[in-house]
């Protein structure tokens, strides 16, 4: 991918797109370097909600991802069959299901870890540490829009 000093543009939404897919392809470099070539940044939807707080219902694992419970379901039904998470029937409403890692999902978790420790560093050489602090004000305030 080009440079940003190649990119004429100041248009947010183009910037917000091109780094957002740069940054998805590093993450896929990394994963499968660490083993990991199936894992999907678009995973991270139901792995990093599970990272913080394992066994969540589908209704708040979308909540947490803020994506419709229909697409949550999908994802989730990608990384079940990637081994990554397992759905269970919840033992306090035998009508719902509560999804959480399973053992290549608590694996991964890791390499994860790793990975993102790694950008996150790559991230602040390049801003420095104000300007990665700004970014991510100014990411959550494009989120609340």
């Amino acid at each position: 991918m080009p440079g940003t000093k190649d990119i004429a543009t100041d248009d947010i939404g183009f910037l917000l797109a091109k780094a957002s897919a740069h940054f998805n392809e590093l993450l896929v470099e990394r994963f499968a370097a660490a083993g990991f070539p199936d894992v999907r940044p678009s995973y991270g939807s139901v792995l990093v909600p599970l990272f913080e707080h394992d066994a969540m219902r589908l209704g708040e694992l979308a909540g947490a991802a803020r994506l419709s419970k229909q697409a949550i379901t999908g994802l989730v039904a990608q990384c079940e069959r990637a081994g990554l998470v397992e759905r269970q029937r919840d033992p306090t409403d035998g009508r719902a299901f509560v999804v959480r890692l399973g053992s290549r999902g608590r694996s991964f978790r890791a390499v994860a870890e790793r990975v993102l420790a790694d950008l996150e560093g790559q991230l602040v050489q390049q801003l420095g540490p104000r300007n990665r602090q700004a970014l991510a004000r100014a990411l959550r305030g494009v989120m609340q829009l």
